[in-house]
């Protein structure tokens, strides 16, 4: 026992430093594990997306009927614009092509804003057929066709969600 005690004496110091260093490293961990990605982005902001170099104007689809028809209907996009589907919660989401009048990029982003798949130039003429992500994502894009070719954007690349 008196061995014991010895060795406190001795080396209360360096025990006392552990035990805070341990104790900072977990508070420190804690806070990273809570930080989540999507409590960051204020989705009423979000007006262009940073992606492949460029910056697209978004139109926002949050509501189930705004996703359900996308960019259904429309005659044209231009290259500087698209569309973002944002979901409450990082999953696997189907698209499809119904209605469409030209071909589009779909880009899955994840959570933690990188590209997790991309449907390169999905044409009008592929419906009735679905295309998804083999990984969740809470986001994707639509852009023009080939956006993805032209700008060599790439699965894992990163994007950013801008105000202006």
């Amino acid at each position: 026992m008196k061995v014991i005690t010895n060795f406190f004496k001795n080396n209360y110091k360096k025990i006392i430093a552990i035990v805070l260093a341990i104790i900072f490293v977990s508070v420190l961990g804690s806070f990273f594990e809570n930080n989540n990605y999507s409590e960051k982005i204020n989705i009423e902001n979000i007006k262009y997306i940073k992606i492949a170099g460029q910056k697209i104007k978004v139109d926002i689809a949050l509501s189930s009927e705004v996703q359900e028809r996308g960019l259904s209907g429309r005659t044209s996009l231009k290259e500087d614009e698209g569309m973002l589907f944002i979901f409450k919660k990082p999953s696997i989401y189907r698209f499809w092509m119904k209605e469409m009048n030209f071909p589009i990029d779909m880009i899955w982003i994840s959570e933690d804003l990188r590209v997790v798949y991309i449907k390169k130039n999905a044409t009008p003429e592929s419906y009735p057929e679905t295309f998804t992500s083999t990984k969740d994502a809470k986001y994707v894009l639509e852009v023009f066709g080939l956006f993805s070719e032209k700008n060599n954007l790439r699965e894992g690349d990163k994007v950013e969600f801008l105000s202006s």
